[in-house]
């Protein structure tokens, strides 16, 4: 009846603290910076004119579209234009109401003169963005990337990317000429032709006001939806920086909650069952809700110590869990601590002394894993009253490894120890000869007490 009642119940998306768009998209400006080449070969023949001219010309039919949206700003900094030979940029026309004629003006005004500087020209670009509003902010490079362009745009648009300030940068590259490729500094957009430059102007301003719906679906292996509250992490894939978070988990209601996301982005999703689902570079559409369902297959893993009779104050130790094979840390479990993990192969580490190694623990799906430790045993070590350098050795197979160092000030050692053989092996301090070493063998039963006495008092 339980799983019935849970089959009615959809998830709910609760938006974290990193970004909450859903509430506020519909208030929201967009705000567009043009970022213009000017650079000297903005000159050369394009198609039907120079590729400047083709430029003003597309540009200001463009403008002349948008200016009567009420939720748009535009502004445009332009670069490689101010003196001949400069590398320089300035912003000609900042973020203000009804300001298109005024880039209008502008843009019919520009001569190419320069080198190409739009590594520079999108750096200051950051600076040009009001710091005020709820704002969606775009950045639209328009360029033929021919002119001495130096080759730290990359850096600079993971910067641009990494302030959180810009939504997405766009780049539409002029002509075919191009020396390298800009994708690394946005969504690059090849223009290998006049007939297509408004229209993927217009395409670009448009993706730019759209947003997608995602319900993010959690199913257990029996097809019902997942009872756990899980965190999910939304990345940017092209800077690895989080811009959402949400916690999925299930109530009352009966209508599943939509995700509203930007679909200007390319996602990497971690979804945080043990271990995270991920999921890389993943688009949503804006024509439709999109559904992410997953299948969470899992069972649980429970730690306990052998069952008997002791006077041992036994420590609590942490227990580290691994993926099978990966030194990856994954969980850090308690003894008598049960907790879900999805069904393969794990490595598990008891920080006792020594540690106790469990490897390819098989986590089922449905099914409950659970094991058991050995009680440890406690060593008392009496050693000489001299000051003592020493070591303790556990033997298995005739190889010894180390456990642990002795406290050298100390006569009368308390040392905690899983059951096995042991070699302690010590030596005075004040002397360096071979045949003052000492050492003795010693075996640690589970729960037990055992007495030491290495050389004389």
């Amino acid at each position: 009846m339980r799983k019935l009642i849970i089959g009615l119940i959809s998830l709910i998306c609760l938006i974290g603290p990193i970004s909450s768009p859903a509430e506020a998209q519909d208030t929201e400006t967009t705000r567009v910076l043009l970022l213009l080449d000017c650079s000297r070969s903005m000159w050369d023949r394009w198609q039907s004119d120079a590729k400047i001219k083709v430029t003003q010309k597309v540009l200001l039919h463009f403008l002349d579209s948008i200016a009567a949206q009420g939720n748009v700003e535009v502004a445009m900094r332009v670069f490689g234009h101010l003196n001949k030979g400069s590398y320089g940029t300035r912003l000609e026309c900042p973020f203000e109401p009804d300001n298109i004629y005024k880039i209008q003006s502008k843009i019919k005004t520009l001569v190419p003169n320069g080198g190409c500087t739009a590594a520079t020209a999108l750096g200051s670009a950051l600076h040009d963005f009001p710091p005020t509003g709820a704002s969606r902010n775009i950045i639209l490079i328009i360029t033929d990337g021919m002119d001495d362009c130096d080759g730290t745009i990359c850096d600079v648009a993971r910067q641009v990317q990494l302030s959180g300030i810009v939504v997405q940068t766009f780049i539409v590259g002029i002509g075919n000429e191009f020396r390298h490729s800009l994708d690394c500094a946005g969504k690059f957009i090849r223009l290998p032709d006049e007939e297509r430059y408004g229209t993927m102007l217009h395409d670009i301003f448009h993706q730019s006001e759209e947003t997608a719906r995602l319900v993010i679906n959690l199913f257990d292996e029996e097809g019902m939806l997942y009872e756990t509250e899980v965190p999910i992490v939304f990345y940017d894939a092209q800077t690895k920086v989080a811009k959402y978070n949400m916690i999925y988990s299930i109530d009352s209601r009966f209508t599943p909650d939509t995700l509203i996301l930007d679909p200007l982005v390319a996602y990497d999703i971690d979804i945080f069952t043990r271990p995270p689902i991920s999921f890389h570079n993943k688009t949503f559409s804006t024509e439709k809700t999109n559904n992410l369902n997953i299948t969470v297959e899992q069972g649980t893993l429970r730690i306990r110590r052998e069952e008997r009779r002791t006077t041992l104050q036994v420590p609590q130790y942490p227990i580290l869990v691994r993926q099978g094979g990966s030194s990856d840390l994954l969980n850090v479990q308690k003894i008598g601590e049960t907790a879900s993990y999805r069904t393969g192969l794990y490595d598990i580490d008891v920080l006792c002394t020594p540690p106790y190694h469990l490897k390819g623990v098989n986590i089922q799906k449905g099914a409950a894993t659970e094991l058991t430790i050995p009680l440890p045993g406690m060593l008392i070590l009496e050693k000489p009253k001299t000051v003592t350098t020493g070591s303790i050795f556990s033997i298995v197979d005739g190889k010894m490894d180390w456990v642990c160092d002795l406290n050298p000030n100390s006569a009368t050692e308390r040392v905690m120890l899983m059951p096995g053989e042991y070699s302690v092996i010590l030596k005075p301090q004040e002397s360096a000869a071979y045949k003052s070493v000492k050492s003795k063998r010693f075996h640690i039963e589970s729960g037990m007490q055992t007495t030491a006495v290495v050389g004389g008092q």
